[in-house]
């Protein structure tokens, strides 16, 4: 079958080399010429919008999925008109707007942080005095890796957060004192719902640089699954989807869901018997999925600006290299590497001696990006 996919990035690329194994083909959308999906998939480049583009997606795919949210939802209905998209409309109508998705979350019972929707500076001032500070101001839509955020910690701070972001919808939540960050994958078919192990992931400047899985989460990885669970069938939602929540020790804190194939699943690839890649294409042509267990332990490393040399990183049997692609620029995710060992203290060891040989790199990542303790 020919696979649509709106968006061409290291996602939809990572989707083509699950699918090619399976027999599908792929055709893309996106409006970079050098959108790095198109080296293995047959690109037409035009905006997700262009009607051409989208009516050539449904005369010619059996389904469409998505590399990215932040497609236009008018769309993805017009598709739907014609051809299965998955996942659908609504759940992008809410994963696009931070406000919709924590009002969500709140509907549905899922602890989240506390938040005021922000249009003026009168309104950024009351809900500083409602929500207490510090807080976070964040635009309601299209940020991502630590972008159209800022972090007010005092009243001093609020007119510089408002000259940054003021003049476009917002949304003030209040700081979650947190212990880790963690995310769950979730994956939904015709009629099964299964889920990878919770995954451990640490932050630098907003981007995600590494991530630990199985993270060591007994206290509450039922209870992240029963939140995945609560939003597939209230957002009518097949395919994978991410959810992101900050452990606040004996339960979990919300942040965010994405629509898609997602950063912290990457590990799956190499360290889970089916990765998240290839049962998202089971779950959105109803196929069976596949186990969804870890092989061992596993820690994900992304290649932030620039792949160094793959000879460094290679010289490492449990390393397992993925190269996007794509041109380097300060900031931009272009490849990542996974090591993979049978527990915990062997995959310490492995990243030990791994960064060792990292030089500069290791810098980008910071070093609390190697280490491998969880907490209970």
């Amino acid at each position: 079958m020919k696979i649509g996919i709106l968006g061409g990035g290291q996602l939809a690329r990572m989707m083509a080399l699950a699918g090619y194994p399976l027999g599908h083909e792929f055709l893309v959308v996106d409006p970079n010429e050098d959108a790095c999906a198109g080296q293995l998939c047959e690109l037409i480049v035009a905006d997700y919008d262009d009607p051409d583009a989208l009516d050539r997606l449904a005369d010619e795919c059996g389904v469409v999925t998505l590399d990215f949210e932040n497609v236009p939802v008018a769309a993805v209905a017009r598709l739907a008109a014609k051809v299965p998209v998955k996942p659908g409309a609504r759940a992008l109508a809410v994963a696009q707007d931070r406000l919709n998705e924590k009002n969500t979350f709140t509907e549905l019972g899922i602890p989240c942080p506390a938040y005021a929707a922000v249009d003026s500076r009168e309104e950024l001032d009351r809900a500083a005095d409602e929500i207490g500070l510090p807080a976070v101001l964040k635009t309601r839509r299209l940020g991502y890796d630590g972008k159209g955020q800022a972090v007010i910690k005092e009243p001093a701070d609020i007119d510089s957060a408002w000259s940054e972001l003021g003049g476009q919808p917002l949304i003030l939540e209040s700081f979650v004192a947190f212990k880790r960050e963690l995310s769950i994958i979730a994956v939904r078919s015709d009629d099964e719902l299964v889920f990878y192990p919770l995954t451990e992931n640490r932050h630098k400047n907003g981007i995600l640089v590494t991530s630990f899985a199985p993270a060591n989460a007994p206290k509450v990885e039922e209870l992240a699954q029963r939140h995945a669970r609560k939003l597939m069938e209230t957002l009518d939602y097949y395919g994978v989807l991410a959810v992101e929540f900050f452990d606040c020790g004996d339960h979990l804190v919300a942040n965010e869901i994405a629509p898609r194939v997602h950063n912290s699943g990457h590990w799956t690839i190499d360290g889970a018997v089916t990765s998240q890649f290839e049962n998202h294409l089971r779950a959105i042509l109803g196929w069976p999925l596949g186990a969804t267990r870890a092989k061992g332990a596993s820690a994900m490393l992304n290649w932030i600006g620039a792949m160094p040399d793959p000879a460094t990183g290679l010289k490492y049997p449990e390393a397992h290299w993925h190269d996007y692609g794509k041109k380097p620029r300060a900031g931009r995710k272009v490849g990542h590497v996974t090591l993979n060992a049978s527990n915990i203290l062997t995959l310490q060891t492995e990243l030990a001696t791994f960064a060792m040989a990292l030089g500069e790199q290791l810098k980008e990542w910071g070093a609390d990006a190697f280490n491998t303790s969880r907490a209970d």
